[in-house]
């Protein structure tokens, strides 16, 4: 029997962690720790699906703000996602872990259209896979991907990597005050409006019963400990 809570997973990761302390773009050595903490779990047979973010190289919602027409705009952003995804397996292939990546939207020559079956195969067989491009439809942020392709895949939870070790009441950071929920369900995540994820992230997996730990990705050991059910590491929302 397996000694971790959650067997199949979907981990959600900003594509600021890619960057490192740059201001934007990649940082190899930043890159290289992700592969490691996850190369580590993938190693004791957990099944591990990826979403990235694109927050290192273009922000949709930042490129309307400044007079963008927002489809073009949201656009760039799904690109961006494939292009920090073939980073990531890149670096995974350097560290010898079998990875599959499907997008969206395929690009001949570059990364197959994502296909549910396969991916499912994929997991199964025992490679890591990255879902790159969003949910191929403007308006919706890789976390509403994330949730997306988690409840496609058959994953146990979503795991969204942040810099905080769980859901508080207030940004820790700037209010020492605030307080960290150990557990939160769903429409009590949504009452307080918490910005962990969006509203349609929260919904989808409410509604189909998948749910969310929030963590500390930077803490020594926090995924194996998420991955275990140690509730200590993160916020459970379910």
């Amino acid at each position: 029997m397996s000694r971790f809570r959650y067997n199949r997973v979907l981990l959600k990761l900003s594509g600021e962690a890619l960057k490192g302390d740059q201001e934007h773009g990649y940082q190899s050595e930043a890159i290289s720790a992700i592969v490691k903490r996850i190369g580590a779990v993938h190693d004791q047979g957990v099944e591990i699906a990826l979403v990235v973010g694109a927050g290192n190289l273009w922000r949709g919602l930042a490129g309307s703000s400044g007079g963008m027409d927002r489809v073009r705009a949201d656009h760039m952003g799904m690109l961006a996602t494939m292009m920090n995804a073939i980073a990531l397996q890149e670096h995974f292939r350097m560290a010898g872990v079998a990875t599959l990546i499907q997008s969206a939207f395929g690009v001949e020559g570059v990364m197959p259209r994502y296909d549910c079956e396969t991916a499912r195969k994929a997991l199964a067989a025992g490679q890591l896979v990255i879902f790159a491009g969003g949910t191929g439809n403007p308006y919706f942020t890789t976390d509403t991907a994330a949730a997306l392709r988690a409840i496609e895949t058959e994953c146990d939870a979503v795991l969204k990597a942040t810099k905080v070790d769980g859901v508080y009441s207030d940004d820790p950071r700037k209010n020492p005050d605030a307080v960290k929920f150990d557990e939160l369900s769903f429409d009590r995540a949504l009452e307080l409006d918490l910005k962990v994820m969006d509203a349609a992230a929260f919904s989808l997996c409410r509604d189909n019963g998948l749910p969310i730990v929030v963590f500390n990705f930077a803490e020594p050991g926090a995924l194996e400990g998420v991955l275990c059910g140690d509730t200590s590491r993160g916020t459970i929302v379910s």
